[in-house]
C-alpha cells in the first residue's frame, strides 16, 4: 500500500530546461558560439550543469578550467531561475489530487538547496510538500539511495511504501537501492542513455495524472 509520493524536480515536477538553458547560451554566446535549440538541452538538464557544460562545451569535471564555468553557470542561472520556468501540465492537478486524498508528498532533487528553496517559493509550492531533500542534504546523491531514504525518514514513513516518481536512470536506480516504487516520467528529460524502458522500473506514464491508477 503507497502511503507516500516523492517526485524528483526537474523534469519530473517542473519544466527548468528554458532558464537552465538560458544560462547555458548565455555561456556560449560570450564565448562567439550560437546558442543551442532547447530541444536539445532538454536531454541534458536532469543531470545539471555537470551535463549541460559537457553538452555546450565538451567538458568535464576535473578538466581545466571546468570549475571556473561551472561557477559561472550557475551565477547565470541563479539570475534566471524561474523566468520561464513552469510546472509540466497536469502537474498541479496531481498535487491537488494528493492533497485531496491525504496522501504526503514530497521534492527530492540533486539540485543544491541553493536553487531549490527559492524555486519553490517562486512556484508557490514552498509550504506544501511534506519534506524537501536538496544535493548537498545527504552525503550521497541520486544514484545513491541516500536522499530518498532521508525524505522516507522525514516523513516516517517506510520506504516500500512510497513511490518516487523521476525522469532519469538515476532516479530508478536510487529508488530501487532505497527499496521504493519507481515511476518513470515520460513527459520529462529522460537523458541520452538508453531507452527508459531499460532501466528496470515496472512502471512508466505520459502524463502526471496517470500515477493516480497506482495508488
Amino acid at each position: 500500500m503507497i502511503k507516500a509520493v516523492l517526485f524528483d524536480l526537474d523534469g519530473t515536477l517542473a519544466n527548468t530546461a528554458p532558464d537552465l538553458g538560458n544560462a547555458l547560451n548565455r555561456q556560449r554566446i560570450a564565448r562567439g558560439l550560437s546558442p543551442l535549440p532547447l530541444e536539445t538541452i532538454r536531454t541534458e538538464a536532469s543531470a545539471g550543469a555537470r551535463g549541460l557544460l559537457g553538452l555546450g562545451f565538451n567538458i568535464k569535471p576535473g578538466d581545466a578550467g571546468y570549475d571556473l564555468m561551472r561557477a559561472e553557470f550557475l551565477d547565470f542561472y541563479e539570475e534566471r531561475l524561474c523566468h520561464d520556468t513552469s510546472l509540466f501540465p497536469g502537474v498541479a492537478e496531481l498535487l491537488e489530487q494528493l492533497d485531496l486524498r491525504g496522501l504526503p508528498w514530497g521534492i527530492v532533487t540533486n539540485k543544491p538547496a541553493r536553487f531549490t528553496v527559492p524555486l519553490l517559493q517562486l512556484m508557490g509550492l514552498s509550504d506544501r510538500p511534506a519534506c524537501v531533500v536538496s544535493g548537498g542534504d545527504t552525503p550521497r546523491s541520486k544514484p545513491y539511495p541516500d536522499p530518498l531514504l532521508k525524505a522516507s525518514g522525514v516523513m516516517a514513513i517506510d520506504p516500500a511504501e512510497c513511490i518516487y516518481l523521476g525522469d532519469d536512470m538515476r532516479d530508478v536506480q536510487a529508488s530501487l537501492a532505497a527499496g521504493m516504487e519507481p515511476v518513470i516520467a515520460k513527459y520529462g528529460y529522460l537523458g541520452s542513455v538508453s531507452a527508459p524502458e531499460s532501466w528496470g522500473a515496472r512502471y512508466l506514464i505520459d502524463r502526471p495524472g496517470e500515477l493516480l491508477s497506482y495508488l
